[in-house]
């Protein structure tokens, strides 16, 4: 079979610089806005906090809108600001244990001192999240957010990002084996879903491939926030799916003393941990460092690896592969092992109005790439720590960042704009793919980012805020299986966000505008193919074309509307209605090559592949690439107060122009010899990036019971479904997680605490083409916690068991499902504590 490379002209989809729109609407805007002034007089706000039963409620949080003031309330429920100056303004009052309450006051010429505040006990804990510029709780907000923090987020702390959130309603696990996996929302990832750091993008190649390692970590965060759902207004078109916001105090805004720490062993992969976060500071200074270690032996399994060899011996089939009950206790992932480490400083200058501050940070990661060794089995102990060295047989990646950031807040005193959010990032990030001691592929990606948010005052009722965001990424592949050219991506964006009380409806709106430009270098592009081969090309012909690419340019444009209706006290409707649009990736783009990390060979849409006869024509794709545009309707309903609560969600999701892989059922063969009759199997199916229309819709739901005040149990589920619109016969979209439901049974004592939980994954055989089906599976987890009193501020050690009876399962939604089930037993051990 004969390749050849055409290469035709192209219309590059050149649309109007968002820059002329900003100067001449957001800039004008905001320079008229920033001359008015008001006269206001500094005042007194000062009241009470009390339960249903009139008791005062210690401890209970307040905030004075976007005052920066935060205060507590006393043993007497009594709380207190000082230095308000006269305007309309809106408390946001919470307490552990008790639900959320906004509450409105006019501060004109006099102190007000007869604020009393009622707050409902409330089974469901209320959390603020950072990841909006607006005020908002997770349970305030159109749309539905998962938050996880404090003792919550140190249990279900994991080596992988994805493996921390697999259990949130509405998140799944890209699962690449332990040491690689992303979260997946709604049956989203990839350049779909952002992942953020304090608000600005962590800067790495995750959203590229599976087997890239997310720079981030979650053991030394101090809270996970997943919005769900659309938040392309908050962070553009790259959160067309949602967004995952790992906060931490990098950046410290208190001089507080403060230490904890958390020191844990598990049994599955004999992996050990150590994490500390230091915060001290003293007078208008704050200083912050956190650092981990963690270090892992290839995992155990519950069976054989290989999906082909289920019951019929081990992963190779050895010599003790006839015996189909063979224990399998002994067997582990073969290149499963990782080791990580990584520290960050900070330093900010706190003064009365705000606070301005700086962090660096390095992370360090290096683990194997499971189905990508070349060596023999290995078993039971003999295990190893990963070691890159000349006899290493496996393939491996080697992922180092550092990153530099800013914050800084600004309150202005009788302005219009009364305070300015100003965010800095920069990372330099690379990953090294190693195969028997020689780098093989390296993967850079350069990154700046820089945001400012101008909030202005409560003008007739409205609060918002406009926010000016600029980011750019330098990213480059280069090696024997870079699968994509070197590319330079810019975004410019403006938005604005406006949101109102009107009686019990708080209303959301918002709008947004970007202007993306992707770059990518010349390439030669070609395969090596062999004459009359019907299926696969081998090395013998080899025909390559310098390709010249012109800049491709995309206008995305966001638009969202909400409302949160307190219908009866206690609960409240949600519903959001989004215009979304997303640019493509330069990845989805550009690419054309191996990518080690799907086992595939990717081609972008810039390209067409196609047969004729025996010869297969790669050429320029005539039609020029454009916009996703996604139609998102979600519906939220929640009951937060009293010993039953609930959320329960229902989405419809239409994106239009959706990019995706389509399997040529073609495959590329790399070899130097005659194709023979099985090497298509062994070859890399050719996937080329087209767009069409889909639909994606489901459902999610949580219900909590506090059944004493001891017994709390809980109940989740959800469901995702997910088509092409307009195809012919099959309209599954590949790996798409299945249904799934669980129960949750807390116990809580004087001192311990313990947690049950079982999850049902069910059979996902809604699959695509030449997509195999996935067997159902449950699995039990379960912990308890012992806290020892009178060692620092606590000290807890704790006892954690997953998977407990060694299912043998696989995740529909891994590339990696044949041959890379998920750890057998795990049992970890471990203390953490404060000082």
């Amino acid at each position: 079979m004969s390749f050849f490379v055409t290469q035709k002209s192209i219309t590059t989809q050149i649309k109007r610089p968002v820059k002329e729109i900003i100067n001449a609407s957001v800039f004008s805007a905001l320079g008229a806005m920033l001359c008015f002034s008001q006269v206001s007089f500094a005042q007194q706000v000062s009241g009470v906090v009390l339960n249903k039963q009139g008791k005062p409620i210690q401890n209970a949080t307040i905030e004075l809108g976007s005052e920066l003031q935060k205060t507590r309330s006393n043993a007497q429920g009594v709380f207190s600001f000082s230095d308000v100056k006269q305007g309309a303004f809106e408390l946001h009052i919470s307490a552990k244990n008790y639900g959320h309450s906004n509450h409105q006051i006019t501060v004109a010429e006099n102190n007000i001192s007869n604020i009393n505040i009622t707050l409902s006990a409330s089974v469901m804990e209320v959390i603020d999240v950072h990841a909006t510029p607006l005020h908002t709780s997770s349970i305030e907000s159109a749309l539905p957010i998962n938050v996880i923090s404090g003792d919550e987020l140190k249990m279900k702390q994991s080596s992988t990002l994805g493996e921390t959130l697999k259990n949130e309603v509405g998140v799944h696990s890209s699962y690449y084996g332990p040491v690689a996996s992303s979260p997946i929302i709604r049956g989203l990832d990839g350049p779909r879903v952002l992942i953020t750091q304090n608000g600005l993008d962590v800067g790495d190649a995750s959203r590229v491939g599976p087997d890239h390692v997310v720079a981030t970590e979650t053991s030394t965060a101090t809270q996970i926030e997943v919005l769900r759902g659309p938040a392309t207004l908050f962070y553009g078109s790259g959160a067309i799916g949602g967004v995952v916001n790992v906060v931490d105090n990098r950046v410290p805004t208190s001089n507080e003393n403060e230490v904890d720490y958390l020191l844990q062993y598990n049994d599955v992969s004999n992996e050990q941990q150590a994490s500390i976060n230091i915060q001290t500071g003293k007078d208008d200074f704050a200083f912050h460092f956190d650092g981990f270690l963690r270090d892992s032996n290839d995992y155990k399994l519950a069976g054989p690896a290989d999906i082909h060899d289920d019951g019929h011996g081990d992963e190779h089939g050895d010599e003790h592969g006839d015996d189909h009950h063979e224990d399998h206790s002994d067997v582990r992932l073969e290149n499963s092992a990782a080791t990580a480490s990584g520290a960050t400083l900070g330093a900010s200058y706190l003064f009365d109005n705000g606070f301005i501050g700086f962090s660096y940070g390095f992370i360090n990661r290096e683990y194997g790439i499971p189905g990508h060794s070349h060596g023999e089995e290995h078993e039971g102990e003999h295990s190893q720590n990963l070691a890159i060295n000349d006899n290493d047989e496996g393939v491996y990646a080697k992922m180092q960042q550092d990153r530099w950031q800013v914050l800084g807040e600004y309150n202005f005193e009788q302005q219009f704009i009364n305070k300015v959010a100003t965010k800095f990032a920069y990372s330099d990030y690379q990953h090294e793919e190693i195969e028997s001691g020689l780098v093989g592929t390296t993967f850079s990606n350069k990154s700046t980012e820089a945001r400012i948010d101008l909030f202005h005052q409560n003008f007739f009722g409205w609060q918002g805020a406009w926010t000016l965001h600029y980011k750019s990424s330098d990213f480059k592949a280069l090696g024997e299986e870079a699968f994509a050219p070197p590319s330079r991506s810019d975004m410019f964006a403006a938005a604005w966000l406006e949101e109102k009380h009107f009686g019990p409806v708080l209303l959301q709106l918002g709008a947004r505008i970007e202007q993306v430009n992707i770059d990518a270098d010349d390439s030669l592009i070609g395969f090596e193919g062999e004459h009359g081969s019907h299926t696969e090309p081998s090395a013998h012909d080899h025909h390559e074309t310098l390709i010249t690419f012109e800049q491709q340019s995309f206008t995305p444009i966001s638009a969202s509307a909400g409302l949160v209706w307190d219908y009866q006290s206690g609960y409240n409707l949600g519903l959001s209605l989004a215009l979304s649009q997303r640019a493509a990736s330069s990845g989805e783009l550009f690419s054309f090559g191996p990518h080690i990390g799907t086992n595939t060979f990717e081609v972008g849409a810039m390209f067409d592949v196609h047969q004729e006869g025996d010869d297969i024509h790669v050429e320029l794709a005539e039609q020029a690439p454009s916009v996703e545009t996604s139609l998102n309707l979600d519906v939220t309903l929640r009951k937060f107060n009293g010993d039953f609560g609930y959320v329960v969600s229902a989405f419809y999701n239409r994106i239009d122009d959706y990019y995706y892989q389509q399997d040529t059922g073609l495959f590329f063969v790399e070899d130097h010899g005659h194709a023979s009759e099985n090497e298509a199997e062994q070859g890399l199916p050719i996937l080329v990036y087209q767009q069409d229309d889909v639909e994606m819709y489901g459902a999610e739901a949580e219900f909590i019971y506090q059944v004493t005040s001891s017994l709390k149990t809980s109940l989740i589920a959800d469901y995702i479904r997910a088509r092409l619109v307009n195809a012919d016969e099959n309209d599954n979209l590949p790996r798409i997680p299945p249904m799934r439901i669980g129960a949750i049974f807390n116990y809580q004592a004087d001192s311990f605490d313990s947690e049950l939980s079982v999850s049902h994954y069910f059979e996902q055989d809604d699959i695509a083409e030449l997509e195999t089906a996935t067997d159902s599976y449950t699995m039990v987890d379960a912990n308890i916690n012992y806290y020892i009193a009178g060692v620092g501020d606590d000290l807890t050690v704790y006892l954690k068991g997953q998977n407990l009876t060694n299912e043998h399962a696989r995740v529909h939604s891994s590339f990696l499902k044949e041959i890379a089930p998920l750890p057998g037993r795990n049992l970890s051990i471990g203390v953490r504590g404060s000082f």
